[in-house]
């Protein structure tokens, strides 16, 4: 197998609460939301994508904030309300994508199409990564865990989600084919084990993370939001927002283990604010 190539792009910022990142196991919602706390404690964390090219294709992996968040690159609260359909979700978090920064513009300056792209791996349907969905619309394929679907549809997940993110967009739900992972549930992507999808429930059901190994076993473990930042791992701190605590712990020790494996070359959160955008070569 030849050389694989990793694109870490910031498509955009979001502004949170600080115990939405990192509130801990005890932390609940109302305090992870931030709806009751102070504006001047907010903090603004990128929101990452990621290319993959690999000697079997070209791959995606999330897609950030869509244009007409920030019609002209500055925050909008009018137009983020209209494209998160949501004026509650609104308040939870805030964001913005400069000009040049959608992922569809960033892709466009590499000579990449939206077309070229064999599939966009969703990593989860949460606003930050699911949103430029419309920016990639003409990809082959839309790849996210049938367990995500499941958790997206449930009606407590109202607020959360909205179906207008991926509306006219085929997502391809697809069931785990292999056993990778703290819970043994994986999807080996092109059946080799280059690229293996890996649950890691605990902020989402159906979350999961993205191993890219090449042929000497070095790999990148890009571990979208089953951790905010690598201090996640390293101190074991759980995010706020969290649809089952024990298995957000689970996952967490999991990524902490990965990380620390010799063979890892890069362990990378998806909102780490210490991460910028670069390239790994392997």
């Amino acid at each position: 197998m030849g050389k694989i190539k990793i694109h870490v792009f910031h498509t955009g910022e979001v502004c949170v609460a600080p115990k939405l990142p990192f509130g801990g196991d005890d932390c609940s919602v109302i305090e992870a939301s931030g709806i009751f706390g102070k504006k001047e404690d907010r903090i603004w964390l990128p929101v990452s994508s990621y290319l993959i090219e690999h000697p079997k294709g070209t791959f995606l992996v999330d897609t950030g904030w869509s244009r007409d968040m920030s019609p002209n690159g500055v925050f909008d609260k009018k137009a983020q309300i209209k494209s998160l359909d949501s004026r509650l979700l609104y308040k939870i978090n805030q964001g913005k994508v400069g000009l040049g920064q959608c992922i569809d513009e960033q892709l466009l300056k590499l000579g990449i199409k939206d077309s070229d792209l064999d599939a966009v791996l969703l990593t989860h349907l949460d606003c930050d990564h699911a949103n430029g969905l419309k920016q990639v619309s003409n990809a082959k394929k839309f790849l996210v865990s049938a367990d995500e679907v499941a958790f997206a549809q449930k009606l407590t997940n109202r607020v959360r989600y909205r179906k207008t993110w991926w509306e006219g967009v085929n997502l391809t739900a697809f069931d785990w084919n292999d056993t990778q992972g703290a819970f043994s549930k994986s999807y080996d992507l092109l059946g080799d084990g280059s690229i293996e999808l890996i649950s890691i429930p605990g902020h989402a059901d159906g979350l999961f993370a993205v191993k890219v190994k090449n042929d000497e076993g070095k790999f990148v473990l890009l571990f979208s939001d089953g951790g905010y930042a690598t201090k996640s791992w390293e101190q074991m701190i759980t995010s706020g927002i969290a649809a089952d605590r024990e298995k957000q712990r689970q996952s967490l020790a999991w990524i902490r283990e990965q990380s620390l494996d010799p063979n890892c070359i890069e362990s990378l959160a998806n909102h780490d604010s210490d991460i910028q955008p670069h390239v790994i070569e392997f």
